[in-house]
């Protein structure tokens, strides 16, 4: 079995030394190649070229944005892909993850240790036995996610996150709620919602102030604490949305606090809630903040979501 291993030198909770380890203790198991990641895209690029080249497996070493290059990488695979009708996941190269970053939401929410050491005995045991997950992926315009994506407020705050850390800040639970806080009082949208939500077939969902798309649950983690505002979101469904009508101080406060504080997810009158979807469009009256499995890919007026079912192979 041939295997990539791409390792983000910037992963934060592993060293020169334990990045040493996790290669020895694959290669126990799989023909390994390990390829270094040096600019934002590349693993994406490496990935693509694994899969073109017959590797069976893709192991990321990394965060969350690592995972999701190399997923949309293994995604646009045209050779491998080509003529295919049937789900990508029977011809893709399996992915295996790492967790290596600050929160690794995906490794987390497909039942993966924290601990890279655990992480890896998961993944060793799960090659040798041939066992692995099918799951579903999103689709925002051209580009996948694997767990969430955001428009509005969401994603103003995951933009404050990065504009912090670039800094020099590091990312704690206390940094995201003081984003939070900062975002929705100094935001101009709190009083004329831009967002909309189109559905075929549907009445559009009209002043919006933010709308959070998960593929699975929960959608992020405060620490230890998982936050779920579309709590029955799943890799083997469509995709879920939790949209909030307005940005009223009032209402906003008590969703918030639903989030930090409830296992389930935020109800009220100005909460929207759509589970298991196939497609959907969000739409702004001007240029919107917009996130992708947790990094800023800039603004936005429309953007497309699709669910993408049986997309990829996991080992887990």
């Amino acid at each position: 079995m041939r295997a990539l291993l791409l390792v983000n030198p910037k992963a934060t909770t592993t060293s020169e030394r334990s990045r040493d380890v996790l290669v020895r203790a694959l290669r126990s198991a799989v023909e390994l190649s390990v390829e270094y990641t040096t600019r934002r895209g590349h693993a994406a690029t490496l990935a693509r070229a694994a899969a073109e080249t017959g590797v069976d497996v893709v192991v990321t070493l990394g965060g969350d944005g690592t995972v999701n290059e190399a997923v949309n990488g293994l995604m646009t695979a045209e050779a491998v892909l080509s003529g295919l009708t049937g789900p990508r996941a029977q011809v893709l190269p399996a992915l295996a993850v790492v967790p290596g970053g600050s929160t690794n939401v995906f490794a987390r929410a497909l039942g993966l240790p924290r601990d890279w050491v655990e992480g890896t005995s998961v993944i060793l045991d799960g090659l040798r036995d041939g066992r692995h997950r099918v799951i579903g992926l999103g689709r925002a315009d051209d580009r996948y996610f694997t767990f969430a994506a955001g428009m509005g407020l969401d994603a103003a705050v995951v933009r404050r996150v990065e504009q912090a850390r670039l800094r020099g800040r590091t990312s704690t639970p206390g940094l995201y709620f003081r984003s939070i806080v900062g975002q929705f009082f100094t935001g101009e949208d709190r009083k004329s919602p831009p967002l909309s939500l189109e559905r075929p077939g549907e009445p559009p969902e009209a002043e919006l102030g933010t709308v959070i798309i998960q593929n699975t649950a929960p959608w992020t983690y405060l620490g230890d604490r998982p936050l779920n505002p579309s709590a029955g979101a799943s890799f083997d469904r469509g995709l879920d949305v939790m949209a909030l009508r307005g940005l009223a101080i009032t209402g906003t406060a008590r969703t918030m606090t639903q989030l930090a504080t409830r296992k389930d997810q935020p109800h009220g009158r100005h909460v929207l809630h759509l589970h298991d979807q196939d497609e959907f469009t969000v739409v702004a009256a001007r240029p919107q903040p917009f996130q992708l499995d947790g990094d800023y890919l800039g603004e936005r007026q429309k953007v497309h979501f699709v669910s993408v079912p049986e997309a990829l192979r996991v080992i887990c």
